[in-house]
């Protein structure tokens, strides 16, 4: 009977509900809420339904122990040992991947993004230069509040909208935030059709929104051709840190425009590119367990998160309008919303706003020019703060 007895102890001691924590209930009450965003609303579901679902995961007890998917920590583990690697987990392998998924992504991102607008219209680069604000503003305030520099500086890039950017720095930086600055990122990337029109309205008058702009003139095979070659040039030699970023958008973006290797083009924007968002999605919402993430560590980076991005909002609107005082053809203040770099969704919601005010603007590939401004800016300010910080 006795034999019976521990038996069955031990299975109950085994099972998730025996192991079940409050955290582990909040953290899946908070996937639920990511995978309704994404498949009920269409919120980024390409990027919410891995997070959600790993975040998921992790939080069924027990479900990541060596047994099962394998913790997200690998301390205890050397996977590169061949003694060792039967032990680890399938999710700690795809965690253990992070250092290089941020550059792939930025590859088949490339691949996928036309600079055609930005080319066009240059002074886009100060609309995507100044929706970076939010993120040295975020980056002072958490100092203020008590992170270090480290910290303090993974937890900013979060204002740049760029999720693959914010992963990138925090492994470098603060990897033991990685799980709430990576969650926070995307979920607001997520949310730019809920967070940025009303900062959007707030800052501008009806008749700026109404403003329409005039047609992009076209941009030659040649300039797409050299602009990825020019801007690695110049970016990696001012600012070397910032190669496995500018330099794997650049080459998707050069594989694209050359016209002679569509092959490696479609891959990098199809095939790899979903791959690479599975293993990453899983990866970044597995990290966000609940005796992890339930702190008030995490309460705080979410909240300097959204005043990061809303500061990153107002700063790209603001220097619009500011340009267009100075401007002889009219800017839409409404388009410097999207320099915060989440791309395409910013530029459509600066369509959006622009068309609910007059039915007959015509805004997104306006917006593009910041948008796509905002992903080179956020890489660019991200290894500014690599270069700054990572040596302590």
């Amino acid at each position: 009977m006795g034999t019976i007895v521990d038996t069955l102890v031990n299975f109950w001691g085994d099972t998730g509900i025996a192991n079940f924590t409050y955290q582990n209930g909040i953290m899946i009450l908070v996937s639920f809420v990511f995978l309704y965003l994404a498949i009920r609303r269409g919120f980024e579901p390409l990027l919410l339904v891995p997070i959600a679902f790993g975040m998921l995961l992790s939080n069924l007890p027990a479900a990541l122990d060596e047994n099962g998917l394998g913790g997200i920590f690998t301390e205890h583990y050397n996977i590169t040992n061949s003694d060792e690697l039967n032990d680890v987990g399938l999710l700690t392998i795809f965690y253990a991947l992070k250092p290089i998924l941020p550059s792939l992504i930025f590859l088949g991102v490339g691949a996928m993004t036309d600079f055609g607008p930005l080319i066009a219209n240059p002074k886009s680069l100060l609309m995507g230069a100044a929706a970076q604000l939010g993120i040295f503003a975020a980056f002072l305030l958490a100092i203020l509040l008590g992170f270090n520099a480290q910290e303090a500086a993974s937890i900013g890039i979060i204002g740049g909208a760029d999720g693959p950017t914010a992963i990138y720095l925090t492994s470098k930086l603060a990897d033991h935030l990685l799980g709430p600055i990576a969650v926070a990122a995307y979920s607001y990337m997520a949310l730019v059709p809920i967070i940025q029109p009303p900062i959007m309205r707030a800052l501008t008058t009806k008749h700026e929104r109404e403003l329409k702009m005039e047609q992009l003139r076209p941009v030659s095979q040649r300039e797409k051709i050299l602009f990825p070659i020019a801007v690695s040039v110049m970016v990696i030699f001012l600012l070397p840190s910032a190669a496995p970023l500018i330099g794997m958008l650049m080459l998707g973006n050069l594989f694209k425009e050359c016209g002679r290797v569509m092959r490696l083009s479609d891959t990098a924007s199809n095939a790899m590119m979903n791959i690479v968002v599975i293993l990453l999605g899983l990866a970044v919402g597995a990290s966000a367990t609940g005796s992890t993430f339930i702190t008030w560590g995490t309460i705080k980076i979410v909240i300097l998160g959204v005043i990061a991005f809303a500061v990153g909002t107002a700063g790209g609107v603001l220097i619009a309008k500011i340009m267009n005082a100075f401007s002889k053809t009219p800017i839409n203040p409404l388009i410097g919303s999207a320099g915060v770099s989440a791309v395409p969704m910013a530029a459509r919601v600066s369509q959006i706003e622009g068309q609910k005010a007059n039915p007959s603007n015509y805004l997104l590939m306006h917006a593009m020019g910041p948008n796509v401004a905002g992903v080179i800016g956020s890489a660019v300010a991200a290894c500014v703060m690599l270069s700054m910080f990572g040596g302590y």
